[in-house]
């Protein structure tokens, strides 16, 4: 019998059937199985961890069974509590597959510190946007007897003197004491510095 014959007999045609039979049946066994290895199908939303701390979020997590990834944050913000989440990614409401990494972000416990610069003899309006700049807060303006009207003699914080190279909190507030020329020609020069209303500035 000639290999062209064989090819249409009953035997060749029934052994082929069960070939093509048995190779559907693997690919369905193999679909099967990658379903199952790579939980095909489940999805898990991402919890909402913002202001949680991390005991919460490993609780939480761990009820879904996902897990996390902790990236330092150098940026305080002050609408969070101290050491809590201030971001995370993938995002709330995402959807993921079990043991998917959670990259979050945690809030320092406080602001940083930050050194004064040197703005003595500086003017008022180059000392108060170079502190601004730096995050701190102008607080009281006071006056004292100066040839130089509005140049900065000296830098407070809570009633001390600071000097350049300290170091304070961002956000502290500083008060300003400016020199006035007007009160060099007062009669009676004031015993202490003169408050910034009352000089008319």
């Amino acid at each position: 019998m000639s290999f062209i014959k064989f090819l249409f007999t009953k035997t060749f045609l029934k052994h082929l059937l069960l070939a093509a039979g048995l190779i559907v049946a693997l690919c369905f066994l193999y679909l099967f199985w990658l379903s199952y290895y790579t939980n095909h199908g489940q999805k898990i939303e991402v919890p909402n961890l913002a202001k949680l701390s991390l005991v919460e979020v490993d609780e939480k997590l761990e009820e879904l069974d996902l897990r996390r990834k902790l990236i330092d944050s150098s940026s305080y913000n002050p609408e969070f509590p101290p050491r809590s989440v201030i971001e995370q990614d993938p995002a709330a409401g995402k959807f993921v597959k079990e043991n998917r990494q959670i990259y979050i972000k945690l809030n320092p416990s406080g602001y940083g510190e930050i050194q004064i610069p040197n703005l003595i003899n500086r003017t008022r309006r180059q000392a108060e946007p170079t502190l601004k700049a730096l995050g701190f807060k102008i607080g009281e303006v006071t006056y004292r007897p100066h040839i130089a009207t509005d140049m900065v003699l000296e830098l407070r914080h809570n009633g001390e003197k600071v000097e350049a190279g300290n170091s304070l909190m961002k956000t502290s507030v500083i008060d300003l004491v400016l020199g006035d020329k007007s009160l060099l020609y007062t009669q009676e020069p004031a015993a202490q510095d003169t408050p910034e209303d009352a000089t008319g500035n």
